[in-house]
């Protein structure tokens, strides 16, 4: 064998022992839970109660992961006509990451809000049901990250990230809706108002002053509330949609060509 091979294989071995530093396992293959899934229309959404549940898997060599994501909206049985909270705060303390990972014998696990629904509907594709603390959870989407993204899950902000999703969703005119500019002009609207378990304020006390409780914008950004002056339709053309948290652990969709029917 020549130096150069050696060098190589050496080189490759050190590479497979740094990823399972991190990961014991180094490919996860989660459930096809999307694979048969089917729209559900929902309506009366604003300001309902939700969280996301994630399940970490992909490829850690290659750093391409894949998020199965779980949505309480679509729980069977669920009927937003008749109740404003999809994630029972005694039910969610009762889920944790770790869970979640054994569950799917995930990479990781992670618990996303509970949030506050900043839309009024959503057609949202419902595939498998998977039960979590004794509740069954459909699943509704996949994110793609990276394989430094999944570490920082739940930390970074102002980064927007891409979500393989068949859902649409739509603000009515009348609506306050959250609105992040950036610097190259793109507008992202918030979809979700972070709760958490331990609330640190109401939403009332947040948009009574909203703009000016952003501390961590990158330059040239700016925070804004807007009252609709027409319906708001989020459908991204692709099938991709890019989302983005911001230091709060708000989520915002972004807006225009390619992702809804007008920037706001």
């Amino acid at each position: 064998m020549s130096k150069t091979m050696k060098w190589i294989l050496g080189i490759a071995a050190v590479i497979v022992v740094a990823a399972l530093v991190v990961y014991p396992k180094l490919v996860v293959t989660l459930p096809a839970d999307g694979a048969n899934a089917k729209e559900s229309h929902y309506e009366n959404l604003n300001r309902l109660r939700y969280v996301e549940l994630f399940a970490v898997g992909g490829n850690a060599i290659t750093g391409k992961m894949l998020i199965n994501v779980y949505n309480t909206i679509g729980t069977p049985g669920f009927d937003p006509k008749t109740s404003r909270d999809a994630a029972p705060q005694a039910w969610v303390e009762g889920i944790t990451p770790d869970g979640i990972k054994k569950q799917f014998d995930a990479f990781a696990g992670a618990v996303n809000g509970p949030k506050l629904l900043m839309l009024d509907w959503m057609d949202l594709p419902l595939g498998v049901d998977r039960d979590f603390n004794g509740r069954k959870v459909p699943w509704v989407a996949m994110l793609h990250l990276t394989k430094d993204e999944v570490k920082e899950l739940g930390t970074f902000s102002y980064k927007p990230v891409q979500v393989e999703r068949r859902s649409k969703f739509g603000i009515n005119k009348g609506t306050l809706a959250f609105l992040i500019d950036d610097a190259d002009g793109n507008t992202f609207i918030m979809k979700g108002f972070e709760v958490g378990l331990k609330p640190q304020y109401t939403f009332e006390e947040f948009a009574a002053n909203a703009a000016s409780r952003f501390k961590k914008l990158p330059p040239g950004w700016k925070a804004r509330t807007k009252v609709l002056d027409e319906d708001l339709v989020l459908v991204p053309t692709t099938g991709i949609a890019t989302i983005m948290p911001d230091e709060f652990f708000n989520v915002y969709d972004k807006t225009g060509p390619g992702y809804s029917n007008y920037k706001p």
